[in-house]
């Protein structure tokens, strides 16, 4: 299957890509090093789309569909992975409100999320608990008119700018015997301690835990029902692989781009090291890897925007998306030699960042137990 944009398509992606390279490549090295996040870009990138874009028009959405939404992540990913993860943090939360939230809730949380006056992050992995989400042992207890948290929340993105959140925990209640729930919890009214947590990757993107001790948190603040939480977030993944599989193309397009231009521009020996064929060997192998990615996340975003059933489509791009995204990012570095490691210069951002794309959403290895699911019929996941 072969995807051509449309002149509307181009037409926006072209719009995107002249905000990204005069509004957001100038600050990206400054706040990586600062481990700081320039919030006002959100709510600069909203009439592109990228705040609340997928929603209805009602809700102040854009209707905009995965095939759009796919290049949106893809030029996000091209200038900065931290930009994409902040969207997607920000764009996970509306959509769970949207969905979820009754209407004081939409007006206490969703409008002010939309016009970027609130920041958001999602609380559900856990010291013990990464892939497998129906473990988590945070516990909420409903006493009176408010539940009471206790547990712990760890490489929770955006938890430390964060002043509310959407938290995940076993609930017990007269009508709820430990199944998963989620809980609007806002930082002044429900104070809980945060952490931040350094790491080597999107260092932009205040990544903290949260440590929940006998925390109160209004009864109104639960989002949904009580008991339903696991299958309503395991239904949205599909969509998360696909945005994280697009970043992940973007990032090595970029990491291309520069190794073409340095290819052509560096000399050795007299003459442009593009000229070499162990060099033009990179390049070449690095040009497949994304094109290969970009078709799979692609192909996983039409299997989104046809109604089809997308789980394999969406785990088959993220792994190889993400994977094939490091691997070039690390050929780029080989490209540039000792230019590379710089921290001035953005192949060693790229490699570090692109790392991190394997992890989220499903490692690398769920994916790969869930297509190898898929295809035989037996799972291998106990």
């Amino acid at each position: 299957m072969y995807f051509v944009a449309d002149a509307d398509q181009e037409m926006l992606r072209d719009s995107v890509r002249r905000f990204m390279k005069s509004e957001v490549a100038p600050l990206v090295s400054e706040h990586d090093k600062a481990k700081t996040f320039p919030f006002e870009l959100l709510k600069a990138l909203t009439p592109f789309g990228y705040i609340g874009g997928r929603l209805p028009e009602s809700l102040g959405g854009m209707e905009l569909d995965a095939m759009n939404w796919a290049m949106l992540m893809e030029e996000a990913g091209y200038t900065w992975l931290s930009l994409r993860t902040m969207v997607n943090i920000t764009n996970a939360a509306i959509h769970k409100l949207a969905a979820e939230a009754n209407e004081e809730q939409k007006e206490r949380f969703l409008k002010p999320l939309m016009a970027s006056e609130r920041r958001v992050f999602n609380a559900i992995s856990e010291p013990g608990t990464g892939s497998n989400i129906a473990q988590v042992q945070t516990r909420a207890d409903l006493q009176g008119d408010h539940y009471v948290l206790n547990g712990r929340k760890l490489w929770i993105t955006n938890g430390v700018f964060g002043d509310f959140g959407i938290v995940v925990a076993r609930t017990f209640s007269p009508d709820c015997d430990g199944q998963l729930s989620t809980f609007l919890v806002e930082r002044e009214v429900s104070p809980y301690e945060v952490r931040p947590v350094d790491t080597m990757v999107l260092r932009s993107t205040g990544t903290a835990e949260l440590n929940f001790d006998n925390v109160k948190v209004p009864r109104e603040n639960l989002l949904g029902e009580e008991g339903k939480a696991l299958k309503k977030m395991l239904k949205g993944l599909d969509g998360a692989r696909v945005n994280i599989a697009m970043g992940a193309v973007g990032a090595a397009q970029a990491a291309l781009d520069l190794s073409i231009d340095h290819a052509r521009t560096r000399t050795q020996f007299g003459k442009p090291i593009g000229s070499f064929q162990l060099i033009q060997k990179l390049i070449v192998d690095m040009t497949v890897r994304v094109e290969a990615a970009r078709a799979l996340g692609l192909r996983a975003a039409a299997a989104l925007d046809s109604g089809q059933d997308a789980r394999t489509a969406a785990s088959i791009a993220k792994l190889y998306a993400t994977e094939a995204a490091h691997e070039v990012a690390s050929m780029a570095l080989q490209v540039h030699g000792g230019l590379g490691y710089a921290t001035d210069y953005p192949i060693e951002r790229i490699f570090r960042d692109t790392r991190g794309g394997t992890i989220p959403e499903g490692t690398t290895e769920v994916q790969t137990l869930i297509v190898g699911r898929e295809i035989l019929g037996m799972s291998a996941i106990a």
